[in-house]
């Protein structure tokens, strides 16, 4: 057994790779230029919004708040007529990186956190790189990629969108596994 403290300089260094690695799928490739579809009319949608004044939050058109309600014949209706909107509103005002990139850094060190932990727990110091690989790798790719698949299947998010950041998450998992092979206490 490997404890976690002697594992902060994998965790780091895999958290900064995986950082890295994003900042060129999302910035420098054009991998996840067409995830979001760009509306001809965004600022009439907007103006609609704004003029609804709908507060930040998240929302589903049609809404139901039990499945009494989802078999009622309006919202039957509602869902036929279409179209149907699962959306995030967000306050308007000047955006800032800062937040989501440090957020996004910390949940980077999280996973490695816990892929550094699960390895630790079943190996011990000097395990062969490819035990440490399997389970480090394991855990970060479960860490950054599984749980996407919930957003396609309630919310309807795209299914390639969706693909393709599990595919991210794959690498953010090998480059993790890497990291720990590499670093692991000897």
């Amino acid at each position: 057994m490997v404890p976690v403290t002697s594992l902060l300089v994998p965790i780091l260094v895999s958290a900064v790779l995986v950082f890295l690695a994003s900042f060129v799928f999302h910035m420098v490739l054009p991998l996840h230029r067409n995830d979001l579809r760009i509306l001809s009319n965004e600022g009439e949608v907007q103006d609609a919004l704004r003029r609804l004044n709908v507060p930040p939050g998240d929302y589903a058109v049609p809404a139901a708040r039990t499945s009494a309600d989802m078999k009622s014949p309006q919202f039957v209706e509602r869902m036929k007529k279409g179209p149907v909107v699962f959306m995030t509103v967000s306050p308007g005002g000047t955006y800032s990186m800062a937040k989501p990139l440090t957020l996004w850094f910390l949940y980077t060190i999280v996973v490695s956190l816990f892929a550094g932990y699960i390895a630790g727990r079943a190996l011990g110091p000097g395990a062969h790189y490819l035990q440490v690989f399997r389970f480090a790798g394991t855990t970060a790719f479960l860490g950054y990629s599984m749980a996407l698949l919930q957003n396609s299947i309630w919310w309807r998010k795209n299914w390639g969108a969706t693909i393709r950041s599990m595919i991210d998450g794959l690498v953010y998992g090998l480059l993790t596994a890497g990291t720990f092979g590499w670093l692991w206490p000897r």
